[in-house]
């Protein structure tokens, strides 16, 4: 898998990222700084990491949004690239058109940073065939601007086609409002495009990987990444 990871001042996990792209896929990935305007040769996955993208000024992601890597990003999805978009990189592909929606402040207008559950909705797309359809998993999430919103008509459409890919759960997988750290409309912690290679989701995948640190429900988004890229070579 040959993947870039974009990096916007005040972007910080992007090492991350980077290490678990390498520990699953066993191949260093390419760093694309924001200032530059074409992705390398035969991308195969493009990742917006998180962070506090130019210290979160504006709103979240709005400037990054606007950088000149970001007219590549645009036009490699167009053409069918698999993006994923965490944290700060989802606030980013809001403000830069490649999803739908907005992220606000949380609800209790705290910054969250723990571990949350997620009910996995669908395992048919690139990003979750590492998962089952239901199944619950536990990663880290760390943002103060994470509540997902949209207009009425969006958030039917999403619901309805089935864009909803994660949502906030209890551990059992029941949907609680304890357990939606940030008020999220419909609980909502990731949706896909309407083409469906293009994901944005709030939690940290990349921070649970290595049992030696701790869980490793993160695996299975960047195992399936891999398998779905090497069944479409």
């Amino acid at each position: 898998m040959k993947a870039a990871v974009l990096v916007f001042p005040g972007i910080n996990r992007e090492r991350d990222m980077a290490r678990t792209l390498r520990l699953i896929s066993g191949r260093d990935p390419a760093i694309i700084w924001h200032a530059e305007t074409e992705l390398p040769a035969n991308t195969d996955l493009v990742v917006i990491p998180g962070g506090f993208s130019y210290g979160d000024y504006l709103r979240c992601g709005a400037i990054a949004a606007r950088s000149p890597i970001m007219d590549a990003v645009r036009a490699y999805a167009a053409k069918g690239g698999l993006v994923l978009a965490v944290c700060n990189g989802f606030q980013i592909a809001c403000e830069a058109g490649l999803l739908p929606g907005v992220l606000m402040r949380n609800a209790r207008l705290k910054f969250i940073c723990r571990d949350i559950f997620l009910k996995v909705e669908r395992s048919d797309t690139p990003f979750t065939r590492g998962y089952n359809a239901g199944q619950v998993i536990r990663v880290p999430t760390a943002h103060g601007e994470g509540n997902y919103t949209a207009d009425a008509d969006t958030i039917a459409r999403l619901e309805g086609e089935g864009r909803v890919i994660f949502r906030y759960v209890a551990p059992d997988g029941t949907r609680d409002p304890t357990f939606n750290v940030n008020g999220s409309t419909n609980a909502i912690a990731g949706i896909i495009n309407e083409r469906g290679n293009v994901l944005g989701m709030m939690p940290h995948p990349e921070n649970h990987v290595e049992a030696a640190i701790g869980p490793t429900d993160g695996r299975g988004l960047f195992a399936g990444l891999v398998e779905a890229l090497d069944r479409a070579a």
